[in-house]
């Protein structure tokens, strides 16, 4: 009976049944087997309702679905062209930097790509840049704020590696400005080939751009001064930041109407977050049996046998999680992944903090990874291209970020220096 069930719930699967009803009737299954009760399932659902942290998951995507929707886009664009303009690729740095600030809030939704698809694509043709480029540019750029807090990748992955979130916010930093500087570092090259003609550096151009997004510029540095100053935790800075940006767009920048916009943006965000915290709650019940199962200390002394290097380790780990980020959306090789290989790292001496950014890496690259990175299909639905030529599109962005994953998994102290610096 016990193969038919489990037989029945492959099937289920295959046929298109929800993510969460496979992993709660897999938990369920599994648990029966094993002779325990099966509700350890809604224990686990408890205890994921009590995180403190999980309040700040909502809050902080519902902040990010209302800037992606006013007109903020188009004021950061405006100030980042006056000053970067006068740069080699200077369009394109500031578009993978107006990119990085809204996936920080949004969590490679997609919702970056199509919001800032429809503004930044023309303009990019129109500066010079070439169409293949401009869209590859823009569909690397639907991901590249990962490592930057207050992601919800970040707090997903604090949540099922147990570690300190303010921690992993700190350790994103430095490794996400290298992958920003390094995209950057390439679209100039391209920006000096394709012989973009740039935008000479005057004052009186940054002004009038600064006044535009000045209510929007501190919103970074709000959540992080707020949450390291001790001023107030990870849970409140989601629900300033919210506040904040719901007034700024409603009272000062007016681009929203509180009847007709924000109950369209609440349910939006709010079916993005429900989505992720049923499969988590249903999924930390199946982790928690093969974890019950010491599943992973089967595979670790599997891996034994074949790997004896904590060198040899970070690089299969990369190209599983490379597989993994191409074939699975990010919030469920999180939520499925996570639980399996931090035990693992942790006896190569990897620490989880360095595994969480070297995973978010990888994730990041396949989103883009073809042939069925996420983002390859939302900006082939954006940009009406096929896959094929969106493939080809990113394979030169996909190469910086590999070089880039290289670095940030060799070199842990660019994760781990301010994290020990701040002492957390």
């Amino acid at each position: 009976m016990i193969s038919l069930y489990l037989a029945i719930v492959i099937i289920c699967a295959l046929c298109g049944a929800p993510l969460f009803v496979v992993f709660g009737a897999l938990a369920m299954l599994l648990f029966s087997t094993a002779g325990i009760d099966p509700q350890a399932v809604i224990i686990e659902l408890f205890r994921l309702a009590s995180a403190p942290t999980l309040v700040a998951i909502p809050l902080f995507t519902f902040a990010g679905y209302l800037l992606a929707e006013s007109k903020s886009p188009q004021r950061l664009v405006n100030l980042y062209r006056a000053l970067f303009g006068w740069m080699p690729g200077g369009l394109a740095i500031g578009a993978f930097i107006v990119c990085a600030f809204f996936t920080a809030f949004n969590g490679a939704s997609g919702v970056t790509i199509i919001a800032m698809g429809g503004l930044l694509y023309p303009i990019l043709l129109q500066e010079g840049y070439k169409e293949r480029f401009s869209m590859g540019l823009l569909t690397t750029g639907g991901s590249v704020g990962l490592l930057f807090p207050p992601s919800l990748p970040l707090i997903l992955y604090a949540l099922m590696a147990q570690v300190n979130i303010d921690a992993l916010f700190l350790a994103g930093i430095i490794p996400g400005i290298l992958l920003i500087f390094l995209l950057s570092l390439y679209s100039a090259v391209q920006g000096v080939r394709f012989k973009v003609k740039r935008i000479p550096f005057k004052w009186k151009n940054v002004w009038p751009a600064l006044r535009e997004a000045v209510w929007i510029l501190p919103l970074p540095f709000v959540v992080l001064i707020g949450i390291y100053s001790g001023f107030f935790a990870v849970s409140e800075a989601a629900g300033v930041t919210a506040i904040y940006v719901l007034l700024v767009e409603l009272l000062i920048y007016r681009d929203l109407k509180i009847t007709k916009d924000i109950p369209r943006i609440t349910v939006d965000s709010m079916t993005l977050v429900g989505s992720v915290l049923i499969i988590l709650g249903c999924a930390l019940g199946f982790t928690n049996y093969l974890i019950d199962q010491q599943v992973p200390m089967k595979i670790l002394e599997f891996m034994h046998q074949y790997i004896s290097s904590r060198f040899m380790f970070l690089f299969a780990l990369n190209i599983f999680l490379l597989v993994v980020g191409c074939l699975m959306d990010i919030f469920s090789a999180i939520i499925i992944v996570v639980p399996l290989i931090v035990p693992i790292a942790k006896e190569f001496g990897v620490s989880p903090v360095h595994l969480g950014i070297i995973f978010l890496t990888n994730l990041e690259i396949g989103y883009i990874h073809p042939p069925l990175g996420m983002n390859l299909f939302i900006s082939s639905l954006r940009f009406k291209k096929s896959i094929l030529q969106l493939s080809l599109a990113v394979l030169p962005f996909i190469a910086v970020l590999l070089v880039t994953l290289g670095i940030i998994t060799y070199v842990p102290e660019l994760s781990m220096w301010l994290v020990n610096l701040f002492g957390k």
